[in-house]
């Protein structure tokens, strides 16, 4: 990777709507090589979709959010990847990562009431051939999400302090 490419990322990833003229007057780069090089990190996959940052908390129609701890035995000549990539094709689930430790993936997901995120994990995840068991985390409050601060601080807080 280039250092303009990376540095069109670090840009892109700090605010996706920016036009590539500003990235050109950011970085004394010609606006055609700007194009040119998100174009081709599109095409390679680098870039993979532009989208909102939504706080769910915060919108009319909030949706629970879950986390599921899957353990899986894998099977032979695709191990994890292929029940990973079946979890991935359902539209609820948001991320399925594979991880290191007591569990083997991650999958977030959102559905509209704790009962259809109950159903979806015992009757689609938990049915899959190669499936060990589930462990499901409600996510009841979030602070943080992908680098951003869901609320502005209060600038005038102050730690109350006791004699």
């Amino acid at each position: 990777m280039t250092v303009l490419e990376r540095d069109v990322l670090k840009i892109l990833a700090e605010d996706a709507r920016i036009s590539h003229k500003k990235i050109a007057a950011m970085l004394s780069v010609d606006e055609a090589e700007i194009k040119a090089c998100i174009s081709d990190m599109e095409g390679r996959g680098v870039i993979v979709k532009y989208t909102a940052i939504i706080n769910s908390e915060k919108a009319d129609d909030a949706l629970v959010e879950a986390l599921i701890e899957v353990k899986v035995t894998p099977k032979k000549k695709e191990g994890f990847d292929g029940i990973a990539k079946q979890i991935a094709t359902f539209p609820e689930v948001k991320a399925v990562y594979l991880m290191s430790g007591a569990y083997d993936l991650a999958v977030f997901l959102e559905d509209k009431t704790l009962q259809q995120v109950s159903r979806f994990v015992s009757e689609r995840i938990s049915t899959f051939d190669g499936v060990i068991s589930t462990a499901t985390h409600f996510i009841l409050k979030k602070y943080k999400i992908e680098g951003s601060l869901t609320e502005k601080e209060d600038e005038d807080y102050r730690l109350s302090v006791q004699a």
